[in-house]
């Protein structure tokens, strides 16, 4: 599958709007199709809503993808990961969105914007999406968390 055809989901908390309009920006010049979820100002919201809609986005099928943003980015996986088929990995570095690619098959990518640079972050989300799943051994352990 080329970049082009990737739709991907993406929402944030108040704390991650900066950055989600920056990786949107990024992503669109690399031919990904975006979804913003919202929230599209600061004003304070509560992340598992915006956790849920997105989830929602990949179980029905609009996207193949999905990022989530929050201060830390903690609340999001654990709201993300409380729906079945969706594996939500907050990554910190470029290691872990390998590694939660090639040996998790996340789904969903979360960011800490009061962990990671807007630099970092758009890196990490760069390296997530453009690891393919390996397969393999890892398809055992996976079957066993779908």
């Amino acid at each position: 599958m080329t970049k082009s055809k990737y739709t991907i989901s993406i929402a944030s908390d108040h704390h991650g709007v900066e950055i989600k309009s920056q990786i949107i920006t990024i992503l669109k010049s690399e031919q990904y199709k975006l979804i913003d979820l919202g929230p599209y100002n600061e004003e304070p919201v509560d992340y598992p809503d915006y956790a849920q809609k997105l989830c929602n986005n990949i179980l029905d099928n609009t996207s193949e993808f999905g990022i989530l943003i929050c201060g830390t980015g903690i609340g999001m996986s654990i709201s993300a990961n409380r729906y079945s088929n969706i594996r939500a990995a907050l990554c910190t570095n470029l290691f872990m969105a390998e590694r939660a690619r090639a040996h998790n098959d996340a789904n969903v990518l979360v960011l800490g914007n009061a962990v990671s640079t807007p630099e970092e972050s758009i890196e990490i989300t760069l390296k997530f999406l453009s690891t393919a799943f390996e397969g393999g051994r890892h398809m055992k352990r996976i079957a066993k968390i779908r």
